[in-house]
Parts: structure tokens; sequence; C-alpha cells
């Protein structure tokens, strides 16, 4: 399944507020989506969504702190970013401790919300980044792993041929096919698309 376009996904229930950040939003060019209440942004919630979440803290319902909540434990990593009239210190330690990417306080400057959006997004970005490449890799077979594993490793042919047995010119057609699944025109891009699609390693965003 694709990812949809990143999107600025809103979930505020002051009308006021919405056509605000509305017009704040398109200005700014982004793509936004808008929900009331944290009930009706997870009815439609799809896997395929990309972008980031901006929810107010109190709502009617589920808060937003709840709602980061609820949407981590479905899997969903989109970045999110709180707004509130009514922050406090126990407020924010939840929010980060959930991975919010920006706690704001009502009001606050429009350079600030497109600041934490653009942080969101970087996030996004590698994410999307590292997904795509692991589904890439995913579509090698076992022995065109350990041949992109080797080649890693700064192996040339000869070595690889050696350490797994097989030929020269079987390792260079295995490459062959590894570069056109993985869409690398030569080794060093062959590198770093075997590297970024790596999980981070522990502690890394």
């Amino acid at each position: 399944m694709q990812p949809e376009p990143l999107t600025v996904y809103v979930v505020e229930d002051d009308a006021a507020v919405r056509d605000s950040l509305a017009l704040m939003l398109g200005l700014a060019g982004h793509r936004t989506a808008f929900f009331a209440d944290a009930e009706s942004f997870l009815a439609a919630w799809r896997e395929n969504w990309s972008g980031c979440v901006v929810a107010d803290l109190k709502l009617p319902g589920a808060s937003g702190i709840e709602l980061q909540s609820e949407l981590r434990r479905r899997g969903c990593p989109l970045p999110f970013i709180v707004i509130t009239a009514h922050g406090d210190v126990a407020a924010a330690r939840a929010a980060f401790r959930a991975d919010a990417v920006d706690f704001l306080e009502k009001p606050f400057e429009h350079q600030q919300l497109e600041a934490a959006i653009n942080n969101a997004f970087s996030k996004e970005g590698l994410r999307l980044r590292r997904t795509g490449e692991a589904a890439r890799l995913a579509l090698l077979t076992a022995r065109e792993r350990e041949v992109l594993a080797a080649a890693v490793r700064g192996l040339h042919a000869k070595e690889i041929g050696r350490e797994l047995g097989i030929s020269a010119r079987t390792v260079e057609v295995h490459k062959t096919r590894i570069m056109a699944k993985l869409g690398a025109r030569n080794v060093a891009e062959l590198v770093r698309v075997a590297l970024a699609g790596e999980p981070p390693a522990e502690g890394t965003p």
C-alpha cells in the first residue's frame, strides 16, 4: 500500500481555531485534513496515512494525549504535535514521553507551528525512506542478500566468490540483479540503500 502524500492532520474541537489553522496551513502550502474530535480521527485513520498530527490537548471525549497513546497502541508512527490553551508540566511530560515532536501553548506564533511541522515532516520523511528501502531489500533472494552483505563489507567479486563458494562471474550476475531490484546505479548507492534499509540503532530517531 503506497503512503498518502504528507498531510497535516488537525484534531481540534474549536471551529474558529480550525478555520484559523486552515488558513495558516493553506497559505504555507500544506495538505490538510481536519477533525473535531479524537474519535472521528480514529474512525477515519488508515495505515498508509503519512505526515503529522496536530491535536489539541483538551478535546470532547478522548484527549489529545489519549489519542496519541491510542495511535501508538495501533502502531501508527505519525509524528505528533500537541497544542493547548491549558498547558502544564504533567501534560507536556506525558506528551513527550509518548514521543511528541512538540508541545505548543496557545496562542502560538505561526513560525512556531511551522517549525514543529517541518521537524515532524523531517522525521516522517526519514521513516518513509527507511520503509521504502526495507521493502526493496525484501525482494532479494537469500543468496542475493549474502552477496549484498559481503559487498557492504567492501569485498570484491573474487573475495565474495571465495567466501560463498561461487565464481566471481556469478557474483557479478547477482550484483546486477541486486542493483536492478534496489534501483542502485553503482556499488556506492548499493551500500547506501542497504544501510538505509537496516533498522535504526537503539537510541536513534
